[in-house]
């Protein structure tokens, strides 16, 4: 009698027409797998389900849905690695989990987590599943509140230099497209969409290749994951900032027995610094006590908008009308509205043999550009889109790299350089938080004044101002850019069209600093002071800050007991 046992595995690049139901590959990825097995054995398929899927619209007209698909079998033992020898398609699926360590050190006090973005929400949650229950500090307001104080700037242009686009619960990713994909690979992406989905997240999120959430519904998902966190025991002081961290010298380094604010110390026995990448006046405080700060690369450019019915038709040709289409299986939109990723980075030469590269960041379908400044005197540019994608622009930065050695590497040199860009664009702008905007076609023929025709400016509702973005922005930053939209027409045409728009400036694509931290994810010369996600340099997005946030957490449970 034959030994079997149940195996997972993924059956990948099965494609289909766009037009076709995902069930259609599922029966493919089925047929395939028994394929697999070889002659004379069989296997009891006991669930089949779609992993992945993306579009394919590289070889237009033929537009194809591409799926990965998991089956999972009964199969004769040890048959597993014969099926995926006979197919390079078919792998076998082990799904990699993590156990929650446990640690022997007492922690003389609560952890407390300073920044709700997504690092600070997600060590919250993992440590809230170990037993810990967290004290979390906002500068921002809670969830609604903040969306309220973005709405009132939008109609006053009076910011609140605490509450805004950058600060606030959920972190600079709920203002955004809210896009989850990352190249980090780690497996606890997955645990990560999971959660997510979890909280309200659309279950698509777990099955499409390039997921979003959008602004809508990750306003309501931070609030879900706030709630939560509450009903376990966490402390939220939202309104407060850290001011100063009240620490000793110790045999391991600096240890922080409490942090300052406005409203009173607040005690810690491990101290989270989920900072975000914008917490300037943090950085400038942890500098001047001692706190190890190193300058990083960064990159500064502007948002580019285009109808997104150009785009969809640049990318789809004549099936871009099915974009908003209803399918025979029900409402099902067939294609997704287009997005792109491009880049370029000049050959390397004798005189130049490290190119800067220009590089789209950010994409948001169907979005808005948003006014994202968090100081007062400054304009900064960011993107958002909703869920449904469904607006009349798309927008993306185009960013272009900047050097230790553009200014000084310097770590309060660098946030000096992103806020003079930034000045510079307030007073262009009007003085106002209107934002300087610029046709493609003024900046590529180097006039200015054009008035927007075809694609209407979707900063703050048409608060733009006609400008020349080259006496804003860096010589290398506006000939980089102008030499990308140019190569960039020749994937989508229509990219460099005269009437897309231009409007400044993007300088928060990524923080401009790193906080040195070892391999126990504790800072540089520190005991219990866990710099964590974007803010410290370790980040770069939604998820890949979520799995830091983990990180971390899984670091503090192993060093600590409950």
């Amino acid at each position: 009698m034959k030994h079997t046992e149940v195996r997972q595995f993924l059956v990948r690049d099965i494609r289909i027409p766009y037009t076709a139901h995902p069930q259609e590959a599922i029966e493919k990825a089925k047929k395939q797998f028994r394929h697999a097995l070889g002659r004379g054995r069989s296997a009891d398929i006991r669930d089949a389900v779609l992993y992945k899927s993306s579009i394919d619209a590289r070889k237009k007209p033929e537009i194809l849905r591409v799926c990965t698909v998991l089956v999972t079998a009964e199969i004769s033992a040890g048959e597993a690695e014969d099926i995926c020898l006979r197919d390079r398609a078919v792998g076998v699926f082990e799904k990699e989990t993590f156990s929650l360590p446990v640690g022997t050190d007492e922690m003389h006090g609560r952890p407390v987590i300073v920044g709700f973005g997504p690092a600070g929400m997600f060590c919250a949650l993992l440590l809230c599943e170990a037993g810990f229950a967290p004290i979390i500090v906002e500068r921002g307001d809670d969830v609604e509140e903040r969306a309220a104080a973005v709405e009132r700037f939008y109609r006053t242009r009076v910011l609140d230099t605490d509450s805004n686009i950058q600060f606030g619960a959920g972190g600079a990713g709920t203002f955004s497209d809210g896009k989850l994909v990352t190249r980090i690979g780690d497996p606890k992406c997955t645990w990560v969409l999971e959660k997510l989905a979890a909280y309200g997240a659309p279950r698509e999120i777990l099955t499409k290749a390039k997921p979003h959430i959008g602004t809508d519904i990750l306003l309501r998902v931070v609030a879900n994951i706030r709630d939560d966190l509450i009903a376990r025991g966490c402390e939220f002081r939202f309104r407060t900032a850290m001011q100063e961290i009240v620490s000793t010298e110790t045999a391991g380094g600096t240890h922080a027995n409490a942090i300052r604010t406005r409203d009173g110390d607040i005690p810690c026995g491990a101290l989270v610094l989920a900072l975000g990448h914008s917490a300037r006046d943090t950085y400038n405080m942890l500098y001047e006590r001692g706190f190890l700060l190193q300058s990083k690369p960064f990159s500064v450019g502007v948002r580019i908008e285009h109808l997104q019915s150009a785009l969809n038709e640049a990318a789809y040709g004549t099936a871009a009308r099915d974009t908003l289409a209803c399918g025979a299986h029900g409402n099902q939109i067939l294609l997704p509205p287009a997005e792109y990723t491009v880049s370029h980075r000049p050959k390397p030469t004798a005189e130049d043999p490290d190119p800067r590269g220009v590089y789209s960041f950010c994409m948001c379908p169907g979005g808005e550009v948003m006014a994202a400044a968090s100081e007062a005197g400054g304009v900064v540019v960011n993107g958002m889109s909703r869920f449904a994608r469904d607006g009349r622009n798309a927008n993306a930065a185009l960013a272009v790299s900047v050097r230790t050695s553009d200014y000084g590497d310097h770590p309060m040199k660098a946030i000096e350089y992103q806020r003079s860009l930034e000045q510079k664009a307030f007073l262009a702008g009007g003085g106002n938080y209107s934002a300087p905007c610029q046709t493609v076609g003024d900046f590529l023929r180097g006039t200015c004044g054009t008035e927007p025709t075809t694609v209407k400016p979707s900063y703050m509702n048409g608060g733009v101002r006609m400008c020349d973005l080259h006496t804003i922005l860096p010589t290398f930053v506006t000939d980089l850019l102008a030499d990308g939209i140019r190569r960039f027409d020749r994937q989508y045409p229509g990219f460099s069209s005269d009437t897309a728009l231009l409007t400044g400036v993007e300088t928060r694509t990524s923080a401009p600093v790193r906080i040195p931290r070892t391999e126990y994810y504790t800072a540089d010369g520190c005991d219990n002071i866990y710099p964590i996600g974007e803010g410290a340099g370790y980040a770069g997005g939604i998820t890949s800050a979520a799995v830091d946030g983990v990180n971390a957490a899984l670091a503090l449970l192993a060093r600590y007991r409950r």
